[in-house]
C-alpha cells in the first residue's frame, strides 16, 4: 500500500525533523501534497521550483559542471537538488526530482525518465524511475515515490496512520 503524505508528515513531526523540495517535473506537487496535511507547518520547510535548467544552477546550487556531464536528467543532478533543498531552506531532509513528463522525448531523455533522490541526516538514496501513461500520470506517480521514499527513510510504518 503506497504511504500517504499524512505518515510522512507523521514521521517527520515524529522524528523531529523537517523537509524541503526541490522540484523540476513535478512543479511544486511534491510540497502541495506535503503541505495539504493539517499540521506540516511545523515540519515542511518549503520548497523551491527549478523547472528551468538555470534555475537548478542559481536557485538549488547545482553545480553546472554536472548538467554539462550528466544531463539534467541524471541521478548527480537529483542529489544535488535534494541537497540543494535542504541547504536553500534549511531543513533536515531534502528531496529532488528531475525528469521528462512528456508527451516525447526531451534533449534524448525519454518520456517517463525521472530520477528521484532524498537526502537526510547522514544519508542519501536515489532511484530512477521509469513510467508510462500521459504527463499527469507520469507527475502524480513520482509525487507518489516521492513520498514512498522519504517514508522509507525515516522509518514510517502504515501502524495508525490515516488512510
Amino acid at each position: 500500500m503506497p504511504r500517504t503524505p499524512a505518515e510522512a508528515i507523521a514521521a517527520l513531526t515524529a522524528t523531529g525533523t523537517t523537509v524541503a523540495t526541490c522540484e523540476s517535473i513535478t512543479g511544486g506537487l511534491i510540497c502541495g501534497a506535503l503541505t495539504s496535511v493539517p499540521g506540516s507547518s511545523s515540519v515542511v520547510r518549503g520548497g523551491l521550483i527549478t523547472y528551468a535548467t538555470e534555475l537548478k544552477t542559481s536557485l538549488a546550487g547545482v553545480d553546472p559542471d554536472l548538467v554539462s556531464r550528466f544531463g539534467v536528467v541524471s541521478q548527480d543532478v537529483a542529489v544535488a537538488l535534494a541537497r540543494g533543498a535542504q541547504e536553500r531552506c534549511g531543513a533536515d531532509w531534502g528531496i529532488g526530482v528531475t525528469g521528462v513528463a512528456g508527451p516525447g522525448p526531451s534533449d534524448g531523455v525519454p518520456a517517463g525518465t525521472v530520477w528521484l533522490a532524498v537526502a537526510g541526516p547522514g544519508t542519501l538514496r536515489a532511484r530512477l524511475l521509469t513510467e508510462s501513461g500521459h504527463r499527469s500520470q507520469v507527475r502524480t506517480r513520482v509525487v507518489d515515490a516521492a513520498i514512498e521514499l522519504l517514508c522509507e527513510m525515516l522509518g514510517a510504518t502504515d501502524e495508525g496512520a490515516d488512510s
